[in-house]
């Protein structure tokens, strides 16, 4: 159904999930996260598919992160409320992606910002169109990283060069991630 937030076809041994939220630029709110991870289990348990690529809809962004607007009422009840509402959706998500038994690709092909860039991270495999940018905001609203990318991507760019997306904010372009081990590869076409 097209008003889904998550789109799943499978084309022979490969399910292609597309997050389908592009007037919001993909932004992860409870029922994306939650139908992504039904999607998952649904593509766990079908032995016909052998891979998943995982694109966002639209031709600005693969995902630019947290819905602010969606998660701000368990923010403004409390840490503990924060916690368990969003930090721990996050968190099963990008770990369910990690340590999904089959290997997903995603294909950035545009923002991946906060949670969005988290994905990228835990994915096994990443490949970026020439325009995708890649960007860790959540400094500036006052917290790290929730969904494990302050561990992840220290492992996957270095200590250094990941702090240094972290504590700035920067954007960083398709090619610059290519170059310090966020993406496999950034497509030519």
């Amino acid at each position: 159904m097209s008003h889904d937030v998550v789109l799943a076809e499978t084309r022979g041994p490969v399910a292609l999930v597309t997050l389908n939220r592009p007037q919001k630029l993909n932004a992860l709110d409870y029922a994306l996260i939650d139908r992504l991870m039904a999607v998952l289990d649904s593509i766990e348990a079908d032995d016909d598919v052998r891979a998943v690529v995982l694109t966002g809809a639209g031709e600005r962004a693969f995902s630019s992160g947290a819905d602010i607007a969606c998660f701000a009422p368990s923010v403004r009840r409390g840490p503990a409320a924060a916690l368990r509402d969003f930090v721990r959706r996050g968190q099963r998500l990008t770990g369910r992606i990690e340590s999904f038994p089959k290997p997903v690709i995603v294909a950035v092909n545009g923002l991946a910002h906060g949670g969005g860039c988290e994905i990228v991270e835990a994915a096994p495999l990443a490949i970026a169109s020439a325009r995708a940018e890649f960007c860790k905001p959540e400094i500036n609203l006052g917290f790290a990283p929730p969904f494990g990318g302050s561990q992840r991507l220290p492992r996957l760019v270095g200590r250094k060069r990941a702090l240094r997306m972290i504590l700035t904010a920067q954007p960083i372009t398709a090619r610059a991630a290519c170059e310090l081990g966020l993406v496999n590869e950034v497509a030519t076409s």
